[in-house]
């Protein structure tokens, strides 16, 4: 699944996101020799931070501009669905920032993240978790609604700890850890800004979103609709944010092979 990302859209109201993966990144703790894929890689911002650690990195992306910005950092990056990774057994680690719920099918993700890691390899990321922008979905949802648009169809991907750590799991991992983290974040460009970046893929989904809607009338209404909730009284914005991060671990062979049932 490829998406239409625009590198300087991103770059000019979505650079918090990146600023904001320092800790999941030392939870990754990248150590130098080691062979690491960034699962959903965007620009490049965090991809750097790996390799600046001495890690060999690879980055995939389903966005083709974002993969063009990455790799004009001299990283090495590929467009790639994150649902069909293609790598086996080639990794000592996979990281993931903010991407994993651009990617519904879960476990088709985390059966391609098994296949990529090496045994003892470990998998890293933070993701939108359960409750992540309920404000922004739901006000995203009247508008449409209003015009007689399926606002059923803007929905992401958030699941709770519980249920991923199940998945992964289920998908053969050692979960070690797997807890959703608040996090109201300020919106540098406002909400129109974040809006702007992320809103056109929600809402890409959505059956009659044609050129003959109004989309500056529908975004001036879901900002009006969110003032209350998300404007604080200095007139800054604050997301909704809630985040799902998670370390898991493949087991080593011996081990693997001693809780695989039998083919």
């Amino acid at each position: 699944m490829t998406r239409d990302w625009s590198a300087a859209g991103y770059a000019a109201n979505a650079r918090f996101v990146a600023d904001l993966g320092g800790d999941v990144l030392a939870l990754l703790a990248p150590a130098p020799g080691e062979r690491i894929l960034d699962l959903g890689c965007g620009d490049g911002a965090l991809t750097s931070r790996i390799a600046a650690a001495g890690a060999a990195v690879v980055g995939v992306d389903g966005a083709p501009d974002m993969v063009r910005a990455a790799q004009a950092l001299g990283l090495e990056a590929q467009i790639m669905d994150g649902q069909q990774l293609t790598f086996h057994a080639a990794f000592d680690a996979v990281f993931s920032n903010a991407a994993l719920h651009w990617m519904p099918d879960g476990a088709a993700v985390i059966a391609g993240v098994f296949r990529a890691l090496r045994p003892g390899g470990r998998f890293v990321g933070e993701f939108g978790g359960h409750g992540n922008i309920a404000a922004i979905v739901t006000a995203l949802n009247a508008a449409l609604t209003a015009r007689g648009l399926d606002a059923g169809r803007i929905r992401r991907w958030y699941p709770t700890a519980e249920r991923y750590a199940k998945m992964l799991r289920a998908g053969g991992f050692e979960v070690e850890t797997a807890v959703l983290i608040p996090r109201p974040t300020l919106l540098p460009t406002g909400i129109r800004g974040w809006l702007d970046t992320f809103a056109t893929p929600l809402l890409s989904e959505v059956p009659g979103m044609g050129p003959q809607l109004d989309r500056a009338a529908l975004m001036e209404e879901v900002a009006g609709l969110l003032a209350p909730a998300l404007r604080t009284d200095t007139g800054e914005w604050i997301a909704d944010y809630v985040r799902l991060r998670f370390k898991a671990v493949k087991p080593r062979a011996e081990t693997a092979a001693a809780v695989m049932p039998p083919p």
